[in-house]
């Protein structure tokens, strides 16, 4: 694994050139967040929450999970197609990535979530950690759309076995660009997010290398 810096300045590369796609993405994936959750969680602008569905109900879960959790899943890929092949469309493909698969995307997410919300139920500590584990699943179940949801969750949990602190780690290395982002009035998300996203994505590319993805017989 490479350090912080190192995937810091991978996905300032990738992203050199790109900023301009990458911000009306991520505008278009807030905007999309806010009328999903009718504007209750400022945590839409993070890429991975599925925290915030405890404070969703009703219809905006309908919303979240059958027209959100697809963008989500195609956010996420979206960047990890422009750090691996350097594909600038981004916001075309926060669409398309999901839409050959939707249905399983979406079940992908909502057992995630679910589990995620369970091991919170326990202590909220639990959970934390579960989102740690799970949070390869949405690049997994886009590149092996033939793993069943389960086998996709399973799958990240093993790639992430000894490496939770180290995206941990990764996350709070932004943490300066996270306070500076709140001084610009929310702002600086725009940009901060598609730079997280891509060197998240650039630490999924070295989990997959140095740990081929499989599922547990």
């Amino acid at each position: 694994m490479r350090t912080n810096q190192e995937y810091k300045n991978a996905s300032l590369a990738s992203l050199k050139g790109n900023w301009a796609p990458a911000v009306v993405a991520t505008i278009v994936y807030v905007l999309l967040a806010l009328i999903c959750t009718q504007g209750s969680q400022l945590s839409a602008f993070f890429h991975f929450s599925p925290g915030m569905l405890m404070t969703v109900t009703g219809a905006s879960l309908v919303l979240v999970f059958f027209v959100f959790s697809p963008v989500v899943i195609g956010y996420v890929n979206s960047f990890r197609k422009l750090y691996e092949e350097a594909d600038n469309d981004i916001v075309h493909n926060m669409f398309t990535i999901p839409s050959g698969n939707y249905l399983h995307i979406v079940f992908v997410y909502f057992l995630m979530t679910v589990k995620v919300l369970l091991w919170s139920l326990l202590l909220i500590v639990p959970g934390i950690i579960k989102s740690f584990s799970y949070a390869m699943t949405p690049y997994i179940a886009v590149e092996h759309p033939e793993y069943s949801a389960s086998e996709a969750i399973r799958a990240s949990s093993e790639m992430m076995r000894g490496h939770k602190f180290d995206l941990f780690w990764l996350y709070l290395s932004f943490i300066g660009w996270f306070f500076l982002a709140i001084l610009t009035c929310g702002i600086g998300f725009f940009w901060l997010e598609p730079y997280l996203a891509t060197a998240q994505a650039s630490f999924y590319n070295d989990l997959k290398r140095d740990i081929p993805c499989q599922t547990a017989e």
